[in-house]
């Protein structure tokens, strides 16, 4: 008879263990689900602060609520290397789970700075060929994938809508951000396109507004403005408001067709844009930054790329004396009337 009160003890406190292992073991499971994630978001550009709203949109639909299981520390900063350099850091020293960052400088410095560390970088708007930020598109290797920009290829849309809108123009003046190293290819592109049209691209490098305007000043003093229209490149220096509102105006006043990129300043727009949905460009980049956070190495996720996105301003055009081809119209995903 005591054997069996032994053995019911016994077995009473096997099951008392079993069972606090059990809830020991769900509780820590429950930790493990309500971890809180740190995001570090940088946008080294004014222009493409809307990847970071498309970005937190795209990680609300995947289930991350902002403030429960994940916090965004998102820093909105201009075209500045030492700037990207010390926000990068700064996310390191705050030990963030992921860095996303647009544009390409930026995505190129949060790579470099990341070197060696366990930080995992998922970009959005960057130019990669010939950039070292990717090995390849299907692998990118090391700590990094995101959303790839079709740079060469949008050039080459804007060059051709130009035309298709402006054919009488033979001298496209192109200002661009002196140094900057996605322009080389873009024009490498153009060249000989622009060349079998008869059409002469003048390139022309600035280091700012200031150094733009005075290029401005000068051209609008002589006889011949020595251009016929303005087209945009993929670079930082025209998409900033006082660049623009520099171009633009001058563009207003002598009646110059310019665009390639759409932007409003003020009183004045552009006449056409094309590039990515930047909201759009950085919704793509929640897929892979949730793959990234649920433990999946980021170089061995395939980079994206987005889907071009064009803008035509129906009004500005007809001020300017412009006749939108209707299969330009077609192909627009917004017309501004």
């Amino acid at each position: 008879m005591m054997t069996n009160k032994n053995n019911s003890r016994k077995i009473w406190a096997l099951l008392t263990w079993v069972i606090i292992a059990t809830l020991l073991l769900s509780g820590c499971t429950g930790l493990q689900a309500k971890k809180t994630y740190k995001v570090g978001v940088l946008i080294g550009l004014e222009f493409t602060a809307p990847v970071a709203e498309g970005f937190k949109a795209g990680m609300a639909e995947l289930g991350y609520v902002e403030g429960e299981n994940i916090t965004y520390d998102v820093q909105v900063v201009g075209f500045d290397i030492p700037t990207y350099q010390n926000t990068i850091k700064k996310f390191i020293a705050d030990k963030v789970d992921l860095i996303v960052v647009t544009p390409t400088e930026a995505t190129i410095e949060a790579k470099t700075l990341t070197k060696g560390t366990d930080i995992p970088v998922v970009f959005s708007f960057a130019f990669t060929e010939g950039m070292g930020i990717i090995d390849s598109v299907t692998q990118p290797g090391g700590n990094i994938t995101g959303v790839r920009f079709p740079g060469v290829d949008i050039t080459l849309k804007r060059f051709e809508i130009m035309r298709k809108i402006a054919p009488d123009a033979k001298r496209l003046w192109m200002p661009y951000q002196r140094g900057y190293p996605i322009v080389a290819p873009q024009l490498e592109a153009l060249e000989p396109l622009a060349k079998a049209e008869g059409v002469t691209l003048i390139p022309f490098p600035a280091d700012n507004t200031a150094e733009l305007q005075a290029e401005l000043d000068k051209l609008g003093a002589a006889e011949d403005l020595g251009m016929d229209a303005m087209l945009f490149v993929v670079e930082p220096l025209v998409v900033a408001p006082d660049a623009f509102e520099a171009v633009a105006s001058f563009a207003y006043e002598h009646e110059l067709p310019f665009g390639g990129v759409y932007n409003t300043v003020g009183e004045y727009s552009s006449v056409f844009g094309v590039n990515v949905d930047l909201f759009a460009s950085g919704k793509q980049a929640a897929p892979l930054a949730d793959k990234v956070l649920k433990g999946t190495p980021a170089g061995t996720i395939p980079a994206v790329s987005p889907e071009n996105f064009i803008q035509i301003n129906y009004k500005v055009a007809q001020q300017f004396g412009l006749t939108i081809p209707e299969g330009i119209l077609k192909q627009a995903n917004e017309i501004i009337r």
